[in-house]
């Protein structure tokens, strides 16, 4: 069973499904540090960016049904490598303990002002 989950908490598009949910499993698309209150994104550094993917996140995984103590993994994709330690710094913040598996890549397209794009993939037992 496959249901496209969507939320007008958090930044879409006509082009992606912001989470499909495939029985148990909630996999969330990569979300950056849109503010969808302004539409803007939520700040210029990091920690700012990062912080409004992650509660972006956060917002998808409730419509689905799901929390932050459901996420098993995180993909996290950076503009510029070197913001590693910042976006960590946020990251831990929301996973202090027994945190999921995570990867983190260089961010392959340029989005203008955009330093973050988050994914999750979240499992609903």
């Amino acid at each position: 069973m496959r249901e496209v989950v969507n939320t007008p908490n958090a930044p879409g598009s006509p082009l992606y499904s912001q989470a499909v949910k495939a029985g148990q499993h909630v996999h969330i698309s990569g979300l950056v540090g849109i503010d969808v209150a302004t539409g803007n994104l939520a700040g210029a550094t990091i920690g700012e960016q990062t912080r409004q993917a992650l509660t972006n996140c956060e917002a998808v995984l409730r419509a689905a049904g799901a929390t932050v103590d459901d996420v098993v993994e995180v993909g996290v994709l950076l503009t510029d490598p070197t913001d590693f330690a910042g976006m960590n710094d946020e990251y831990a913040r929301w996973f202090p303990n027994e945190p999921p598996t995570r990867y983190v890549a260089k961010l392959g397209v340029e989005i203008p002002g955009v330093l973050v794009s988050i994914r999750m993939t979240a499992y609903v037992g």
